[in-house]
């Protein structure tokens, strides 16, 4: 008797044994399938949520110092890589809560004693409901509300994978590109241009030149920002904090304009703006403290669009700006003149020097100064905005341009080649490239 019920107890313990591992792998299981019900909510959300973000959201997420914002910019930067990484492993995800959930309900609906063929059909429709609810309705919907705060607080986790998955992506987006370019010749950077030339085929009996470079600018205006539009540093003029009264008058006869800033060992601190008509009243006096005439300075980053900048000027009533780069350094400084050229063409006035280097020889060759804007030369050659896109890198004047492309200081007489364009430094001066030639080797079709 006192053997039997040895063996009773012993097969007790080994059952309640057999009973607590297989409780401890169900909870590991089930924890598992948390993690990965998370994953697939983020990846699914994130998908929506990246790239949704308008050219608006991202200017301002450059302005900001958040590490969470930097790393959605960072990711960004690479498109289809990150977009190809996070269908990978979404789709990874996918699988495994797939095939945890079926490991998971074999045990119970196995107890029901039903048909194989209900079994199947019941996980089918227990899994892809979860599922499409869960993990693709559900957090899209979340994200499109709240595309930014979702970006952001999904961004390390994304980040990782998508390092994870880096290769990969690579070369499924190469793959990608490979077989697109076999299907279509034309790049989808030539829409733009394509408008523009239906704004050219508008009958000149019914529409001049003028207003058909005006229609041209309304419709880049919404995609330009102020570091396109804005005077860079180099050209700016301003007046030292500790300037006398009387020198004061005399550069504001030297500069002739109507706004200048006012610094403090140079550009970078400047604490004010001095309109010259507040000055007009004070002029028969010989000493006068100028400095209370002084107005706020208004501060614009230099990714902000200038859509919403003219807004701004329209709000607090003002007409210069500041620009400022993400280091918070003077970039330059813009105008409500510059936002309104960038429609309607060059405003001339009195005080502006007609003679400008910028010149054309013939059809095929044109005189610039180092300092025009690429965009500008665009404009003058008549050619897409984005043109010289690959090769200017951050610069965004012509002189810029050219030391992107010769990767060193050139020389006077030097040089350069692109596929369609052949610059040629005419004149340097210390470390300024001050005059270019452009000749273009063949006329590019818009």
């Amino acid at each position: 008797m006192g053997l039997h019920y040895l063996m009773v107890i012993e097969n007790s313990c080994q059952l309640l044994t057999l009973l607590a591992i297989t409780s401890a792998d169900t909870t590991i299981l089930v924890f598992i399938l948390l993690v990965l019900f998370v994953l697939s909510f983020l990846f699914s959300g994130s998908e929506m949520a990246f790239f949704s973000l308008t050219l608006k959201d991202m200017n301002m997420l450059k302005t900001r110092q958040q590490p969470s914002y930097k790393r959605i910019v960072s990711l960004l930067s690479n498109p289809k890589i990150l977009m190809a990484s996070l269908l990978i492993s979404n789709c990874l995800v996918n699988i495994g809560i797939i095939l945890i959930s079926n490991s998971l309900m074999n045990e119970w609906i196995d107890t029901l004693g039903l048909h194989s063929a209900i079994n199947f059909l019941i996980k089918v429709v227990a899994i892809a409901g979860v599922l499409v609810l869960f993990c693709e309705a559900l957090p899209k919907i979340w994200a499109t509300h709240h595309k930014i705060w979702f970006a952001s607080t999904a961004s390390m986790t994304v980040e990782i994978f998508n390092r994870i998955f880096f290769k990969i992506a690579r070369q499924l987006v190469g793959f990608g590109d490979s077989v697109e370019n076999l299907f279509h010749s034309e790049s989808a950077t030539m829409k733009d241009s394509q408008l523009d030339d239906a704004i050219d085929l508008l009958p000149d009996d019914k529409t001049s030149s003028e207003e058909k470079q005006i229609l041209k600018g309304i419709r880049k205006f919404s995609n330009t920002t102020v570091k396109q539009t804005m005077k860079p540093r180099l050209d700016v003029n301003g007046i030292e904090s500790s300037t006398s009264f009387q020198n004061v008058i005399k550069k504001i006869k030297e500069f002739s304009y109507s706004r200048l800033p006012v610094y403090k060992n140079n550009l970078d601190e400047i604490v004010g703006v001095l309109h010259t008509k507040d000055i007009l009243s004070h002029l028969p006096k010989e000493e006068f403290d100028w400095h209370p005439l002084m107005r706020p300075v208004f501060y614009v980053h230099e990714q902000k669009l200038i859509e919403d900048l003219l807004q701004d000027f329209r709000n607090k009533r003002m007409h210069m700006a500041v620009v400022v780069d993400e280091f918070g350094g003077t970039s330059g400084i813009i105008t409500l003149e510059d936002i309104m050229e960038e429609i309607i063409g060059d405003i001339q006035d009195e005080f502006d020097d007609e003679q400008s280097v910028n010149k054309k020889i013939d059809d095929n060759t044109y005189i610039f100064e180092g300092k025009t804007m690429i965009n500008d030369v665009c404009k003058i050659l008549n050619i897409p905005a984005h043109t010289f896109d690959l090769l200017r890198g951050e610069s965004d004047s012509l002189a810029g341009l050219i030391l992107e492309i010769a990767g060193e200081f050139p020389k006077v007489n030097s040089q350069f080649e692109t596929a369609n364009y052949l610059f040629t430094v005419l004149e340097i001066n210390k470390n300024r490239i001050q005059k270019v030639k452009l000749t273009l080797k063949q006329k590019t079709v818009k």
